[in-house]
C-alpha cells in the first residue's frame, strides 16, 4: 500500500473512533437530554424514535470498525474471522442500524431534498449489503468485495456526515444555513460511492476468485 493509502487509512480510523467513542461515551447512559437527543425532544414523545435511535448509532459505531477491520489483509486472509465479523456486518446493517435510520429519517425535517438524500442512502446500503452478502453464498468473490466495498462506503457516510457538519461549522454557519444541509446530506455518501467506483475499476483482476481465499 502507498503512504498516500495509509495515510487515507489511518485518517479514516482516526473519525470512526472518534465517532464511535464519542457516541458510546455521550449516550451510553441513555439519558435523553444529552447531545442531539435535546433537539428531538418532540421525536422522543412518540416513542418511536428512541428505540431506533439507540439501534442506529450503536449499530453503526459497531459496524463502521467491524467493517474496517475487514479490510485488513491480516483478518481478509484469516476465513473464519473475516467470515464471522462479515456476519456481525451483515447483521448489524438489516437489523439494527439501518432500520433504526428509516426511522429516524422521518424525524429530520429539513426539507423534502434531505428527506430524499437519507432514504436513497439507507435503502443503498440495504440493498448493497444484501447483495454482497448473497454473492458470498454464491463464491462469486470479487462480485462479493466490490459490493462489499460499496456496503462499507454507505455505512462510512455516518463518518463523512460529522465530518462536513463540523467542517461547515469550522469555515461558515454549519447546517443552519440555507441549503447547507441539503449539501451535507448528498456530500455525506455520494463522493464515497463514487471513490468506491474508481477503486473497484481500477481493482479488477486483483480480487483472488477462489471462495477458500476469504
Amino acid at each position: 500500500m502507498s503512504i498516500t493509502g495509509k495515510l487515507l487509512r489511518y485518517l479514516a480510523l482516526f473519525w470512526i473512533l472518534i465517532l464511535s467513542l464519542g457516541t458510546f461515551y455521550l449516550y451510553g447512559s441513555f439519558k435523553t437530554g444529552e447531545g442531539f437527543l435535546l433537539l428531538k425532544q418532540k421525536a422522543i414523545e412518540t416513542g418511536l424514535y428512541l428505540p431506533a435511535f439507540y439501534a442506529h448509532i450503536f449499530g453503526s459505531s459497531l459496524i463502521l470498525l467491524v467493517g474496517f477491520a475487514q479490510f485488513s489483509k491480516r483478518v481478509y486472509g484469516n476465513r473464519p474471522l473475516h467470515r464471522n465479523l462479515g456476519k456481525i456486518y451483515v447483521f448489524g446493517v438489516l437489523i439494527f442500524s439501518a432500520p433504526g435510520a428509516y426511522v429516524m429519517t422521518f424525524f429530520i425535517h429539513r426539507g423534502a431534498g434531505v428527506f430524499i438524500s437519507f432514504l436513497l442512502q439507507n435503502t443503498l446500503w440495504i440493498l448493497t449489503t444484501i447483495a454482497a452478502w448473497r454473492y458470498a453464498m454464491k463464491g462469486q468473490i470479487p462480485q462479493h468485495v466490490c459490493m462489499m466495498r460499496r456496503s462499507y462506503a454507505l455505512a462510512f457516510a455516518a463518518v463523512t456526515l460529522r465530518f462536513y457538519i463540523w467542517l461547515f461549522t469550522v469555515l461558515g454557519n454549519g447546517v443552519n444555513f440555507e441549503n447547507n444541509y441539503l449539501i451535507i446530506a448528498f456530500l455525506s455518501w455520494v463522493p464515497n460511492l463514487i471513490l468506491v467506483e474508481l477503486i473497484n475499476y481500477y481493482d479488477k483482476g486483483k480480487v483472488p476468485m477462489d471462495p477458500s481465499k476469504v
